[in-house]
């Protein structure tokens, strides 16, 4: 459920990545809390304790349920003002409100985090990897090479870093390849709002070159970089960016 937030108060609504949940943001929530700004966490679905959907979603699908969720709520946001950030995943997600949705709901100011959404050769590397996973079952099943198929599953998931399709259900595997296949760099330009960008350059899984790009296209953005960070830059970097966010609030 979501918390209730006070008349005049400032909302931000953070987005957490894939396989995240609420608990995402506990250390940047933690950073916030003497602020003045209502810090909302929604669990997307598929994620925590929100249902998993019936069908496979696509990135478009999630923005809607997003600014459903906006929508709904919006008699306690009122003309308070709207933060968006988004985490990886989170962050593919709010790109495509951002920018696609303008007309839907007013963002005040938008924060991405590691945010996903850019395709490179790696992301070819992971569907291939998934398409495998999905399909491999006939090669492992050949006698001889049976007994050894739980081993050489997880040896070939963590090889190709598909961990998480490891783990998930079918729904939600389908529901990863197609968000992982979509580029929505050719959205960035479209983005208007004020955005701040935060990354690790130790970055595994959204290279730091995707926060380049990110602040080259978008049109009024800052990247805030960390050396020697990995993807969880919003927990690792909480209280710089809760600094940052601080700010922005006028």
């Amino acid at each position: 459920m979501m918390n209730k937030a006070s008349t005049n108060t400032p909302i931000l609504l953070c987005l957490h990545g894939w396989g995240g949940s609420k608990e995402s943001f506990d250390l940047l929530r933690e950073a916030l809390k003497d602020k003045p700004i209502e810090i909302i966490t929604p669990e997307l679905p598929g994620f925590g304790n929100e249902p998993e959907p019936k069908n496979p979603l696509s990135v478009n699908d999630y923005a809607k349920w997003v600014v459903n969720y906006i929508q709904d709520t919006r008699y306690k946001i009122q003309d308070t003002g709207l933060f968006v950030l988004g985490h990886s995943h989170g962050g593919r997600i709010a790109i495509k409100i951002a920018s696609e949705m303008k007309d839907d709901i007013k963002i005040d100011h938008l924060f991405l985090c590691a945010a996903a959404g850019i395709k490179h050769p790696k992301h070819i590397r992971r569907i291939i990897g998934l398409t495998i996973s999905k399909t491999g079952n006939a090669i492992l099943s050949i006698p001889g090479v049976k007994k050894l198929k739980p081993i050489m599953k997880k040896l070939m998931y963590k090889i190709l870093r598909v961990h998480d399709y490891e783990k998930a259900s079918e729904v939600m595997r389908k529901t990863m390849i197609q968000v992982s296949s979509e580029d929505l760099r050719p959205n960035l330009k479209e983005i208007d709002i004020e955005t701040d960008i935060f990354w690790g350059t130790d970055d595994g899984y959204t290279p730091f070159s995707d926060a380049k790009i990110m602040e080259a296209e978008i049109k009024n953005s800052t990247l805030h970089s960390y050396k020697g960070i990995k993807h969880k830059v919003h927990k690792d970097k909480a209280k710089e960016i809760a600094e940052v966010i601080q700010l922005k609030l006028g």
